[in-house]
């Protein structure tokens, strides 16, 4: 069964183009003019990954993965003229899978697409395994992260990384590594990304980010899961 994409943008033109181009590479191509035929389309027609703009009438791209993340976890990918660092961290944080600024021409997209969905593709053949260290818990299987009793909610692209370091458990990674490993050969040389994505899942797996005791740094090299359990999460005062 092809592949189905679901690119939404409000540039009838580009819309145009880039289906044209992904259909002529075997793709089952859907568009949408703004976020509301987002969410009808991903309802109706369950895509496979979707490609979505930033700047839109009415609900933007932000609003959009918001709402597409609470429905699944199918990869997105981001078009943005913009490429300022804060703005590609917001997009991360909110789990996007990759981040393509404007300009760009067909071939790389194509190719960004089909790295995705290949990543995508080979975390469904995870095979049963449980991690523990601590009060931490990892279901690969459910993707389910627990602290204690409380759920610890990640983003795709953020359990990927978490999972890569869990299957290295006991030797650092190194950044390019983790590079190659969650965001395929395009991002490969991209460390920066490796950096942010750190970050984020220090801001929710460590008692303090800023002594971090679960994910360690490698100087010079990379990361590596360190063995020291965490405390539970601090219940909110009321």
């Amino acid at each position: 069964m092809p592949t189905k994409i679901l690119l939404v943008d409000d540039d009838q033109t580009l819309l145009s183009f880039v289906s044209e181009y992904l259909t002529n590479h075997e793709f089952t191509v859907l568009t949408a003019a703004n976020g509301t035929e987002a969410l009808r389309a991903v309802y109706k027609e369950r895509p496979d990954l979707v490609v979505l703009d930033v700047m839109m009438p009415g609900m933007d791209g932000w609003e959009l993965i918001a709402r597409l993340r609470e429905l699944s976890e199918f990869p997105i990918i981001l078009l943005s003229a913009k490429s300022s660092e804060a703005d590609k961290l917001r997009g991360f944080r909110l789990g996007v899978d990759d981040y393509v600024t404007k300009p760009f021409s067909f071939a790389e997209l194509t190719a960004r697409i089909q790295a995705v969905l290949a990543r995508s593709q080979a975390n469904q053949g995870t095979a049963n395994l449980m991690y523990a260290a601590g009060n931490l818990k990892v279901d690969m299987n459910k993707r389910q992260v627990m602290r204690g009793s409380a759920p610890v909610p990640l983003t795709p692209t953020e359990f990927r990384l978490l999972q890569c370091l869990i299957e290295k458990r006991g030797h650092p990674v190194s950044e390019a590594a983790l590079a190659q490993e969650v965001w395929g050969a395009y991002r490969q040389g991209d460390t920066a990304v490796v950096r942010r994505y750190i970050w984020l899942l220090r801001q929710k797996l460590e008692d303090d980010p800023a002594h971090p005791i679960r994910i360690l740094t490698v100087r010079g090299f990379g990361y590596r899961l360190g063995t020291a359990p965490l405390s539970p999460p601090k219940e909110p005062q009321v």
